[in-house]
């Protein structure tokens, strides 16, 4: 009988499972480099092994073992899902520089100063580099210990001799094990310190935070299975040149996966902002063409957040289409929308699209404020004071409805505004403004105010006690 090649001792890669005949650097399946590893050979049988615990009832399993202990951060807490739990591993990413070690320092400092055994091996800077770092953070605490090393050999030694509640591991792509082959950073390097961090938690029932690099595409570097294995994925995003941080919850097995938390990073530290919709408001003193307010959900969070847009007349063959904080795709759909559907002339025009402070747009419920921003823009003509904007743009130009619009309503007139453009059917119940219901793009447009001059670009606040009947009323 001759056995297949999956039967023989072969190759195989580890990232989709092809198998070769001889070790290649390169899989030919799905192109990924150093993937490709010796597999043992498949036996026909396999005798029955040692359990670690027997099989019980699953309404007698103790549900204390996955209670999450608070790390004394609230908006860290928030997209953990309550705090760590106890033998859970949490893969931290983020860019260079983003503040990802600055975030886990001032976590393990709560962690200790509430009486917990915290320890922090640091791999891509020295004792005295962190040391000092913590001085001026003020994170210092008893039970907080510090170690820079890169062999997990010796990362076992010292969870050994402090055993900690917490361990956290700066990076994962500085350690090396002696057990897989290649540098460190490596595809097999990665996967096997990976596996060994991850049973050692397990087994002690110790929460494992680790450090990971990003790519030049914002992906997480090393092995997918990397993300598969860890219990929770947190992503640190921010651009350089503002404080503004914010931590996303990609994958969570303890809690709300679609979480987010703000932070605000300066000199002496980090610090949760707990209510951060003023910092994506620009404060006008009158109503300026080429902005709207809208409201954005991340998790269970709502964000009231300004859109601004320009238009401005091109010399090029080709306009040019520039975003920032939004997805230029869906900016390009809803310029074909405005342009076929609302008559906005945009065929000749360079358009410009952003958000304010930093923040990135990605729910479809901001589709309107950025088709109105742009048209306020194009006609030189101001949204109303105190106006949000929600609801998804289709290809027909119709507005639909967007989930959690009371919730959204109530944050923005918590901020003092008083009317709201919405789809038609969107409220379920009363909110404390005054709203309009618009079917479509072409009716959204109409509460756009021409101006005749500097007196109506400067015109006063409209009461709030007004009572908005429709469109022409705004």
């Amino acid at each position: 009988m001759t056995s297949t090649l999956r039967d023989r001792a072969g190759y195989r890669c580890t990232e989709c499972g092809a198998t070769s005949a001889k070790w290649v650097g390169r899989c030919a399946e799905c192109q990924t480099w150093a993937s490709v590893a010796a597999a043992p050979p498949r036996s026909a049988t396999m005798a029955p092994g040692a359990v670690s615990a027997k099989a019980v009832p699953i309404g007698q399993v103790d549900v204390a073992a996955a209670a999450a202990d608070p790390t004394g951060l609230p908006e860290f807490d928030r997209v953990l899902g309550g705090g760590l739990v106890r033998g859970a591993v949490v893969l931290l990413a983020g860019e260079p520089g983003v503040g990802k070690s600055t975030l886990l320092l001032a976590a393990a400092a709560t962690c200790a100063a509430a009486g917990h055994r915290v320890l922090i091996i640091s791999g891509e800077e020295s004792a005295a580099q962190v040391r000092l770092r913590a001085g001026r953070l003020g994170a210092l605490a008893p039970t907080l210990f510090l170690a820079a090393e890169t062999d997990v050999a010796a990362v076992l030694a010292h969870v050994e001799d402090v055993a900690p509640d917490l361990l956290v591991i700066d990076s994962v792509q500085t350690m090396t094990t002696a057990a897989a082959e290649g540098g460190a950073g490596g595809v097999a390097q990665i996967r096997e310190v990976a596996a060994t961090l991850i049973r050692l938690a397990k087994q002690r029932a110790m929460a494992t935070v680790l450090v990971g690099h990003v790519t030049k595409d914002g992906g997480i570097a090393g092995p997918r299975t990397l993300e598969h294995l860890v219990d929770v994925v947190l992503q640190f995003e921010g651009d350089r040149s503002s404080r503004l941080r914010m931590l996303r919850a990609v994958k969570n097995r303890h809690g709300p996966a679609d979480e987010v938390g703000c932070f605000d990073l300066t000199d002496s530290g980090i610090v949760g902002l707990p209510d951060p919709s003023g910092l994506f408001l620009s404060r006008h003193g009158f109503p300026v063409p080429g902005t709207c307010v809208t409201v954005s959900t991340e998790g269970r969070r709502a964000l009231v957040v300004e859109v601004q847009g320009l238009v401005a007349s091109s010399s090029l063959a080709t306009p040019r289409r520039a975003t920032s904080g939004l997805d230029s795709a869906r900016v390009a759909m809803l310029l074909a929308v405005l342009e076929r559907r609302a008559g906005v002339c945009l065929a000749h025009s360079d358009v410009y699209a952003a958000t304010v402070g930093g923040v990135r747009l990605a729910d479809p419920g901001s589709d309107l404020a950025v088709a109105m921003a742009i048209a306020s823009s194009a006609r030189n003509a101001s949204c109303p004071p105190q106006l949000v904007c929600l609801g998804e743009v289709g290809l027909a130009g119709e507005i639909r409805p967007v989930p959690g619009a009371e919730r959204r309503l109530a944050e923005a007139a918590r901020l003092g505004f008083s009317a709201a453009l919405v789809p038609v059917g969107s409220l379920t119940r009363a909110v404390p403004m005054d709203v309009v219901e618009v079917a479509d793009v072409q009716a959204a447009l109409g509460v756009l105010q021409e101006p005749t001059g500097v007196a109506a670009r400067r015109p006063a606040p409209r009461p709030a006690s007004t009572v908005v009947a429709d469109t022409r009323d705004l």
